[in-house]
Order: structure tokens, then C-alpha cells, then sequence
């Protein structure tokens, strides 16, 4: 199947248990998906449900789309996301903002889990996405499936948009949020990175480094949605880290600051 008509059956199967038409989407990350209380009058559906979607194998990662209004919002919240390190392909991957063309959604907001390579950065930081850096071998645009969606070469520039990041450095002031600015590197997991890369990414410019996000923000791009990307620093990378890197370590530090990060979220969707 195209993922045209894929990102079209599942939308199919939304709309039709969802009477709604939401002005944004939010794709969380790891440990993130309890913002779902957050979202007012809403229809849950489980990943499992939906044509294309997978149950996510990864913990921390709830699996379900919660669509209601968030701060008077009208909000599509994906809770959790399948990753290319499960063996998704990437259409799959991105699904989720595919579901956004039919809906005619402009406005994305995607979160995630990364670790800190920025010597300045501690965990426990917010980061905001000023640029990204794909480094993981693999584009969502590759084949002529995408053309339906939009152009096939979308300009990059700025592929995170600028008016998004000042409104959530405001918000984030309001809100005594640390939220940093940098440049998100994706490499495609499931292995953290070893020091050796960390001081190549490091040296390429990156503050931050994830399995995750580009995809996302790259589909959305070509939709000509306006991309907002929040990284929560949840550990030092290798060879900064003093001790070994575990999920566990990621999960723990993302529930310590769901907190600020959820009232950061909340302060930008009221905004919109």
C-alpha cells in the first residue's frame, strides 16, 4: 500500500470515532505521555487500533492518540511514537504527521528524550530545536509515495519555525522553565552513541542527540507545517556521562521533569 492511502485509511478510522478537527498535534516522547491528562473532552484510541499503527515496543511510550482540546485548543496528542530502531519503516515513522495533511493541521509540536552534549547543558534541561542535523541514513521522502503530500524538495532553512521558538522562550520565562536553544543531531538507535561519536557530534555542532524527531519535523516540513521541536535533556552523553548510559537513567529523568515541561506545553498550546 502507497503511504498516501495508508496516512488516508488511518485518518479515515479517526474521523470516524472522533468528532473533531484539531488546529494541532503533538507527538511526545519517553516518559512523556501523562501530559494525555492534560487534554479536555477527549476520545482515546489505542495505536493498536488504527490502520498502519503499531503497539510501540518501548517503554515509557503509552501507544494512543488522545484528541480533545488542550488550554482551549482543539489538539491532536499522539502519545508515544514508533521509532525507526523498532524495524518501522520510515512511512510509518511519520504517520502520524501524514494524519495532519488530511486535517489540514499547520502547527506541530514534537518532543523528545536526548542527550546532553553541550558541556553547558544539565539534566533536567528543556531544549528548543534552532536546527537538526539527520544523520540517520534514511529520509521519509525517499520514492514518489511523498509527492502527494507536498514538494520533493522542500527548503530546510528553517525547518523549525522561528515565531514557534519565541513563544516558547516566553512561555517558558513566565513559567521559570530553563529552556535552552541548540542543534538536535538523529542518529537511529537503539545503541547510545559511543564517546567517539559524541566528540564527532559534538564537533559537527550539536548540542543535543536522539533516535527520533527529524523524521517528524521533515514530513511536516513538506506538509508546510510550522514545526516546534522540545528536547528534554534526560542524560549526558557518553564520555560526558560519568557513569554508564541505561533507559532506565532516560525514564527516570523524564518523569523528574514532566512538571515544568508540562506547563510549558500547556502555556504554548493556550498561545496558539
Amino acid at each position: 500500500m502507497d503511504a498516501y492511502t495508508l496516512a488516508q485509511q488511518a485518518w479515515q478510522y479517526i474521523a470516524s470515532r472522533v468528532d473533531a478537527s484539531p488546529r494541532a498535534a503533538l507527538i511526545l516522547g519517553s516518559s512523556q505521555g501523562d501530559f494525555a491528562r492534560e487534554v479536555q473532552d477527549s476520545v482515546t484510541i489505542p495505536y493498536a487500533d488504527i490502520p498502519g499503527f503499531s503497539k510501540s515496543t518501548v517503554p515509557g511510550h503509552a501507544g494512543e492518540l488522545k484528541v480533545g482540546t488542550v488550554e482551549g485548543t482543539p489538539t491532536a496528542v499522539f502519545c508515544g511514537r514508533n521509532h525507526y530502531y523498532e524495524g518501522h519503516p520510515m512511512d510509518r515513522v511519520v504517520l502520524p504527521v501524514r494524519i495532519m495533511h488530511f486535517w489540514d493541521i499547520r502547527t506541530l509540536v514534537v518532543t523528545n528524550a536526548a542527550g546532553g552534549l553541550n558541556p553547558g547543558f544539565r539534566v533536567g534541561d528543556f531544549m528548543v530545536l534552532s536546527d537538526h542535523l539527520n544523520l540517520m541514513a534514511d529520509n521519509p521522502l525517499m520514492g514518489v509515495d511523498s509527492l502527494r503530500f507536498g514538494p520533493r524538495f522542500p527548503d530546510m532553512t528553517r525547518a523549525y519555525d522561528p515565531g514557534l521558538q519565541q513563544l516558547a522562550a516566553n512561555v517558558a520565562a513566565r513559567e521559570g522553565v530553563n529552556l535552552r536553544r541548540g542543534v538536535y543531531a538523529a542518529l537511529t538507535g537503539p545503541t547510545y552513541e559511543t564517546p567517539a561519536e559524541v566528540r564527532m557530534l559534538a564537533t559537527l555542532g550539536a548540542d543535543a542527540v536522539g533516535m527520533s524527531t527529524v523524521p517528524e519535523t521533515v514530513a511536516a516540513v513538506q506538509q508546510g507545517a510550522n514545526v516546534l521541536g522540545i528536547s528534554m535533556i534526560t542524560n549526558m552523553a557518553a564520555g560526558i556521562s560519568p557513569t554508564p548510559l541505561s533507559h532506565d537513567e532516560v525514564k527516570a529523568a523524564g518523569l523528574a521533569a514532566r512538571e515544568p515541561l508540562f506547563r510549558l506545553l500547556k502555556g504554548i498550546l493556550s498561545a496558539l
